[in-house]
This record gives C-alpha cells, sequence and structure tokens, in this order.
C-alpha cells in the first residue's frame, strides 16, 4: 500500500470513529450516521489498496 493512500485511510477512519462518538454523545443521529460512513470509506480505500498490493506481488 502507498504510504499516501495509507495514511488517507487512517485518517479517514479516524475521523469517521471521532464523528462517530460525538454524534452518539449528543445524541445527533445524523453525525453519527455520517462518522459510520467515513470509516466505511476509509476501510474501502484500504481494501482497494491491499488488493492492489496483493497483485503487485504475483
Amino acid at each position: 500500500m502507498s504510504g499516501t493512500e495509507k495514511t488517507k485511510a487512517q485518517v479517514e477512519q479516524a475521523k469517521g470513529k471521532a464523528k462517530e462518538a460525538v454524534g452518539r454523545a449528543v445524541g445527533n443521529e445524523r453525525m453519527t450516521a455520517e462518522g459510520h460512513a467515513d470509516q466505511a470509506k476509509g476501510n474501502a480505500r484500504q481494501a482497494k489498496e491491499d488488493v492492489k498490493d496483493g497483485l503487485r506481488r504475483h
């Protein structure tokens, strides 16, 4: 996984976790959902890069 994409994925996941936690703490369902969506985007980005890395090794 390239360093830049790996970092982007981790930042997106962390941002999503924080947003989800704040949303839950204040009772804001929309913010909680947005946080969950941000985490999913980060996970998808990481999975895409993992597939690319796997293809490069073969």
